[in-house]
C-alpha cells in the first residue's frame, strides 16, 4: 500500500511539473484518503482511482433526475466545460431549452448570464424568448445578456474572456457546424478559466459530430414526446405536460454511459425520469377511431374483393371519349 500511495504522489507532482512548463493550472484533484467515503459524499474515479473535487471546484450540480445524476457520479460539475450536442440544426429548439433548465439550475441568484453566438447560429436557432424565460424557467429576461459575433474567432475570445468575469454567474457559446479552432486547446482554456472562476461554462455544438474536447461532460440532446398534463383527478387527455428531452450520456468522468428520458418541471425548477406509464405519442389518438375503422373495414373489402361490381357503374373503356383520341406516337 505505501509503495502505491507513493507512485500516486509522484504522478500527482509529476502533473504539476507539466502544467507549470506548459503554463496552464493543473487539475485540480486530490486522493480520497482510505476506507469508505463520507456520508453523502460523491466519490468520483478516474483511471480506477477515486478522486474528489477540492474546495475550489465549484461542487456538483444535482438535476433531481436520480438515475441520471448517478450516472453522473452526483450531477454535473458546477465548475467546468460542458459540451451539449445537437445531431440536426432542427433539434435547436430542444437544444437551448435543456440548456436554459440547466442555467435556471445553475444561475447564482441576482447575477446575469452572457449568451454567445456567431451570426450563422443566430440566424439558424434564433433567440430565446424573453416572456418564456420567465414563465418556463424562472429567469427574469433582464438578466440575459446576448452578444453576437461575426467569426468564429471572436466568440471564442468573448466566452474566454467572460468566463473569467465575476459578475457573470454562467457563460453559453453556441456554435454551428464544424469548427477547426475549436480544438483541444481552446476547450481546455475554455474549461481552466471556468474551473478557476467557479462557474460553469456550456457549449453549444449543433450540426456537428462529437470531437476530442477537455469538456468532461458531453450530452447529445434531442427532442421527445412530451406527456399528459397532470392533473388532481389523472392525466388530462388531449393536453400536452411539460418539455422533455432525451438525453444521451456520451462522455463522463465517471465512465458511465446512457440513455435517459427527462422532464422539465416549471413549478419546481427541477428534472424527473419519464414515469413508464407516460404516454409518448406525438398525436392523441382519436376517441373514436375503434368506431370509425370497423365502418370502414366493409367498404375496403368491398373495394378490394368486388372490383367488378364497383366497375360496373363506369362507362366501358370503348365507350370513353378519350380512349378514341389518336395517341402520339412513341
Amino acid at each position: 500500500m505505501a509503495t502505491i500511495a507513493t507512485a500516486r504522489e509522484t504522478l500527482f507532482a509529476l502533473r504539476r511539473q507539466i502544467a507549470r512548463i506548459e503554463g496552464t493550472p493543473a487539475e485540480r484533484l486530490e486522493v480520497v484518503p482510505a476506507g469508505p467515503p463520507p456520508e453523502g459524499e460523491t466519490v468520483l474515479r478516474e483511471r480506477g482511482m477515486a478522486l474528489r473535487p477540492d474546495s475550489h471546484g465549484g461542487g456538483l450540480l444535482a438535476t433531481g433526475a436520480a438515475a441520471f445524476d448517478t450516472a453522473l457520479g452526483g450531477g454535473l460539475p458546477r465548475a467546468a466545460l460542458t459540451e451539449i450536442h445537437g445531431a440536426e440544426m432542427r433539434n435547436a429548439g430542444a437544444v437551448a431549452g435543456f440548456v436554459l433548465c440547466l442555467a435556471a439550475l445553475s444561475l447564482p441568484a441576482g447575477l446575469p448570464f452572457l449568451w454567445i453566438a456567431t451570426s450563422d447560429t443566430h440566424r439558424e436557432a434564433g433567440m430565446p424568448h424573453a416572456p418564456g424565460l420567465w414563465f418556463r424557467f424562472g429567469i427574469a429576461p433582464e438578466r440575459m445578456l446576448f452578444c453576437e459575433t461575426a467569426r468564429l474567432d471572436d466568440a471564442l475570445w468573448v466566452a474566454d474572456e467572460a468566463a473569467a468575469l465575476s459578475c457573470v454567474g454562467l457563460v453559453i457559446l453556441e456554435l454551428r457546424g464544424a469548427a477547426r479552432r475549436l480544438d483541444l486547446t481552446a476547450t481546455r482554456r475554455l474549461h481552466f478559466r471556468a474551473r478557476d472562476a467557479g462557474r460553469p461554462v456550456l457549449l453549444i455544438r449543433h450540426s456537428t459530430l462529437a470531437e476530442a474536447t477537455a469538456a468532461p461532460v458531453r450530452l447529445l440532446v434531442s427532442p421527445a414526446a412530451s406527456g399528459l398534463r397532470s392533473t388532481v383527478s389523472g392525466p388530462l387527455p388531449g393536453s400536452i405536460g411539460p418539455p422533455a428531452f432525451c438525453v444521451d450520456l456520451d462522455k463522463s468522468r465517471t465512465g458511465a454511459s446512457g440513455r435517459f428520458e427527462l422532464e422539465w418541471n416549471a413549478h419546481d425548477r427541477t428534472f424527473r425520469h419519464r414515469r413508464p406509464e407516460d404516454p409518448v405519442s406525438m398525436v392523441p389518438l382519436s376517441p373514436d377511431r375503434e368506431r370509425l375503422a370497423a365502418s370502414a373495414r366493409p367498404d375496403l373489402a368491398g373495394h378490394a374483393g368486388g372490383r367488378a361490381t364497383a366497375a360496373g357503374g363506369q362507362p366501358a373503356r370503348k365507350e370513353r371519349a378519350a380512349d378514341r383520341r389518336s395517341r402520339r406516337a412513341g
